[in-house]
């Protein structure tokens, strides 16, 4: 049974400098690209926050509320099912904790995420007890030293009425340079189904078809 967690690690082993996520806002005209070492280091940091403030690992819920086909989305994910913890797309139930872009959704605490690639802080007020992430996010480590293992049959992603175990996160393998369409559960498994291959993400937000079309050209990207 392969693991979002294994499968970072056979990224880096194949080739950590390649680019395995590219992300466009063309709304916003930004550009972000990720090598597998850079990714793992986000998904590091996000999950010594979870471990440390939260004492986040198997049996713990987590509920993520961030864009898809975002970038931030995807190293957040990684970085909960790699404490063994669970994602909740829908947040009906009890979480340990949220991780939103909206300070409204943490009025009880959480982590408030600036979407921004250059964000250094919420550019708003920060709930009493949530972490800004732009802000804080840097000062912990980014090597995650104990990734932990939950049960197979362990609830790994939560989105409507599905849950998906532990066992059945990760589609077939997917390789190639693929555009991603998807949204919720879709795209983060695609995403998982695309990197277990061995493969690279291209992410294009706010494209008009012009624009998507010169984008899919200039990134080489042979799989949609």
């Amino acid at each position: 049974m392969s693991t979002p967690a294994m499968i970072m690690q056979a990224l880096l082993r194949s080739d950590g400098a390649r680019p395995r996520v590219t992300y466009y806002d063309e709304t916003l005209g930004e550009r972000i690209e990720l090598s597998a070492i850079a990714l793992d280091n986000w998904v590091a940091k996000a999950a010594n926050l979870l471990t440390e403030e939260y004492d986040a690992g198997p049996g713990t819920v987590l509920t993520l509320r961030l864009p898809d086909r975002h970038w931030r989305t995807l190293y957040w994910a990684l970085a909960i099912w790699s404490v063994g913890a669970t994602v909740d797309l829908t947040g009906a139930g009890e979480a340990e904790a949220v991780i939103s872009t909206d300070p409204e959704d943490l009025a009880d605490g959480g982590v408030l995420v600036s979407l921004p690639v250059l964000a250094r802080r919420h550019p708003g007020p920060v709930p009493a007890g949530a972490f800004d992430e732009a802000a804080e996010i840097a000062g912990y480590p980014d090597l995650f030293l104990a990734p932990a293992a939950a049960a197979p049959d362990a609830p790994a992603l939560i989105s409507g009425d599905q849950t998906v175990p532990v066992s059945e996160l990760i589609p077939a393998a997917e390789p190639g340079r693929v555009l991603i369409n998807e949204s919720g559960a879709a795209f983060l498994r695609r995403s998982l189904a695309v990197l277990a291959g061995d493969g690279s993400i291209v992410l294009i937000n706010g494209a008009d078809p012009e624009t998507l079309a010169r984008r899919l050209a200039e990134e080489r990207v042979d799989g949609t």
